[in-house]
């Protein structure tokens, strides 16, 4: 399985149970230990992740960071764990403490959902009062992921992140500054725009006039360049669409499927599971009215499963040898029980997947 999916799998599993975790120690050992995993360290060896690792602060002795991630025996992320309904803001204060008294260069602040990554910028060796970075788990943007993958074992770069992180701090501090001042405008932004287009000297009554015709600019700006972008994208789907042999209309009772976002979770599911061994592309669905099923080869003989999610009893059907055996399950998450079952029919197809690339 990719990182991209190790997350997005780590997402649903946050979102599906975070209302029965009720402790912070739970919570650790159910999202903040997955995602150190994720990012390609053993939790299990105190050598790449120290848990309760000690940071003396003055004569304080004994104080304790939740977990460390070690490099040739020397801490590289502090990572400071709360419950996950717990607002991270009052919090920020331990790390500060933790920060300057290790060799780490970067620290986390964790709820299991929301992830705020700091370093020392400003001040060397002095942990910076904003993160560089920040997202929520359950609503991970493709961008940020990227970002997340540098923190990788297998990719980690200390020069190259700390560049990443300076990029990623002034960005984001530019990009709150644009949106605050083109929703609320400032006396110094409107006057910028305002002298360069009135001929007269911009008064109190003026700036005022300009501030709202700033935000008029603005928003016109921004959806006149959301329609040239479509405009753009019909036009190529247009001349795509001229291109193609005439496509088929379809049939009665292929207007009458309708693929469910249930179905196509469902999908996503043994994409993800199967994926670690067989290439994603070759593991493909088809939607019937009598069923979802999900193919190796899109062949019709060779099917992986199929559910049955439309009725009010679901089912998933798996298959040994030619015989199809239907078994009721509560929901989507019960696939992830047969994960085994999928892998034996899938090696009954092609005994060589194992070969295939991720």
């Amino acid at each position: 399985m990719d990182f991209k999916d190790q997350l997005k799998q780590l997402g649903d599993r946050v979102a599906r149970l975070k209302e029965q975790i009720l402790t912070e120690e739970a919570t650790k050992n159910a999202f903040i230990m997955p995602f150190i995993q994720c990012l390609g360290y053993d939790v299990f060896n105190p050598l790449e992740v120290t848990p309760e690792f000690i940071a003396d602060i003055g004569i304080k002795k004994g104080e304790k960071v939740d977990y460390a991630i070690m490099q040739e025996g020397k801490p590289t992320i502090l990572i400071e764990c709360k419950h996950w309904s717990t607002d991270l803001n009052p919090h920020n204060s331990q790390l500060f403490r933790y920060f300057h008294c290790t060799s780490a260069r970067f620290s986390i602040l964790t709820n299991g959902i929301h992830y705020k990554f700091y370093t020392d910028l400003v001040e060397p060796n002095k942990m910076d009062e904003k993160p560089f970075f920040e997202f929520y788990i359950d609503d991970l943007k493709e961008i940020q992921t990227e970002k997340l993958k540098e923190f990788h074992k297998s990719y980690f770069d200390l020069d190259k992140i700390l560049t990443t992180a300076s990029e990623l701090k002034y960005t984001n501090e530019i990009k709150n500054i644009i949106s605050r001042d083109l929703n609320e405008p400032s006396d110094e932004f409107t006057r910028y725009f305002a002298k360069q287009v009135y001929p007269s000297s911009v008064t109190a009554r003026i700036l005022e006039q300009f501030k709202g015709l700033l935000k008029k600019s603005y928003h016109q700006f921004i959806n006149d360049a959301i329609n040239e972008r479509l405009k753009s994208a019909l036009n190529t789907q247009e001349q795509e669409a001229k291109e193609e042999v005439t496509i088929p209309d379809l049939t009665e009772e292929e207007n009458k499927i309708i693929t469910t976002e249930e179905e196509l979770e469902a999908y996503h599911i043994v994409r993800s599971m199967l994926r670690q061994k067989i290439s994603a592309g070759r593991i493909v669905f088809r939607d019937t009215q009598s069923y979802f099923g999900i193919l190796l080869d899109d062949n019709n003989r060779k099917p992986l499963c199929r559910v049955h999610l439309n009725g009010k009893r679901k089912f998933l059907s798996l298959f040994d040898k030619d015989n199809e055996e239907k078994i009721e399950i509560s929901g989507i998450d019960d696939i992830y029980n047969y994960e085994a079952q999928l892998w034996k029919t899938a090696l009954k197809y092609d005994p060589a997947v194992n070969a295939d690339s991720k």
